[in-house]
């Protein structure tokens, strides 16, 4: 795995066959499809020798038994590893500090490649302690991120982060933070913080250069999603509808302008066009398939909260034809999100009318503001009693 930064449009290999054996698994991915990935993975297995991947697929039933091929890759790793332990012996005999910890790195990045994850985090610990320059040590940490990554471990990756934030308060240079915000970002977007997500995100758009993670339009696609259900009206303007950077490569991913610019105009019918266009690439995408009933949900609560921020009451009919729904599905999900307490309105069922009954945050932090005052006076009480005890 390449830990520098990845050419423009170059996704580091490794996540992109991640993505290949989560589309595999996928039950929404035809079987004429599956088989050409299946050669993929194979082909991708084979060139990086990946023999630890390839026992585990044939132990799921993903790819067919094959004990000659197994021992070829075993054979080449063996002999490879042979040969970078003579590497390693040699440096620390006749050469400097510096080969040292390229020797071992090298092998940290061959375990890397064979998938042998473990080894990997061990290794990479051990170069770590021949390393001194604060930017050498972020970038092994970049390597770890990569393994966290492809097998999805978000301790690994949680205290990944957490190691890079230190290190940046001995030092380190502007584009290395940059990168960690999008490694960040991803984190909190496939553990369903998408209102961080969207912040660090939105702060890497003129400064992304993390290609090895996904591609720009990827990464736009990304930070549109976590936005829309996260930032206000007016900061969805400033920072997105009309952020130079998302409109020069929005038009790239399939239905995205239209779902973007549709909830901003309230366009709701061909809001809803777009979004069922988006659902199937959001189904698709192994970061945020766990949270897809999730985010179907947060979306629709913000945007039947936009309709009717505008109405004191409206007709189930004149709402049903702005969306272009049936009056019986409008009622449906609204029942369903009023009773979830994520939309302050009510149904008449009978005259057929919404009544909108926002909260009034004014008086809500007055009361709040009364009832902790009442609790500290409750505390100061006790506590005067037991002092003049």
């Amino acid at each position: 795995m390449d830990g520098g930064a990845g050419e423009e449009g170059k996704q580091e290999r490794h996540l992109v066959l991640a993505h290949k054996l989560f589309l595999l698994s996928h039950p929404a991915v035809d079987d004429l499809s599956k088989v050409a990935l299946r050669a993929e993975v194979l082909d991708a297995v084979k060139s990086d020798d990946m023999a630890p991947l390839f026992e585990s697929l044939v132990a799921a039933g993903v790819l067919e038994p094959d004990a000659a091929l197994l021992a070829e890759m075993r054979g080449r790793i063996d002999e490879e590893i042979r040969k970078l332990d003579e590497k390693i012996a040699d440096a620390e005999e006749n050469l400097g500090e510096s080969e040292v910890r390229e020797a071992h790195l090298a092998k940290s990045l061959y375990f890397i490649r064979v998938g042998e994850k473990e080894k990997a985090l061990e290794q990479l610990k051990v170069t770590e302690g021949k390393t001194v320059a604060v930017g050498q040590k972020m970038d092994l940490v970049f390597h770890t991120l990569q393994i966290g990554f492809f097998y999805m471990d978000f301790d690994l990756i949680s205290k990944s982060i957490d190691k890079a934030k230190n290190l940046f308060e001995e030092g380190g240079d502007w584009e290395r933070k940059n990168r960690l915000k999008v490694y960040e970002g991803l984190y909190c977007m496939a553990t369903r913080n998408f209102k961080k997500a969207a912040s660090l995100f939105l702060d890497s758009i003129s400064t992304f250069t993390t290609y090895e993670l996904f591609p720009y339009d990827t990464f736009i696609f990304y930070t549109v999603l976590t936005s829309v259900i996260t930032l206000d009206r007016v900061s969805l303007k400033q920072k997105v509808v009309d952020a130079p950077e998302i409109l020069a490569v929005i038009g790239k991913v399939p239905h995205l302008s239209e779902f973007l610019n549709s909830l901003y105009n309230c366009q709701y019918k061909s809001f809803f066009v777009a979004f069922s266009g988006l659902t199937e690439q959001i189904k698709l995408d192994r970061y945020l398939q766990p949270h897809f009933r999730y985010y179907m949900r947060e979306v629709r609560t913000v945007v039947y909260s936009q309709f009717l921020e505008s109405y004191k009451s409206v007709t189930m009919e004149a709402m049903a034809a702005a969306f272009g729904v049936t009056v019986d599905f409008i009622d449906q999900e609204l029942s369903r999100f009023i009773a979830a307490g994520k939309l302050h309105c009510k149904i008449d069922k009978v005259a057929g009318v919404l009544e909108t009954n926002r909260p009034d945050e004014r008086n809500a932090f007055y009361q709040a503001t009364i009832k902790q005052g009442d609790f500290l006076l409750n505390r100061i009480q006790k506590l005067s009693r037991v002092i003049d005890l």
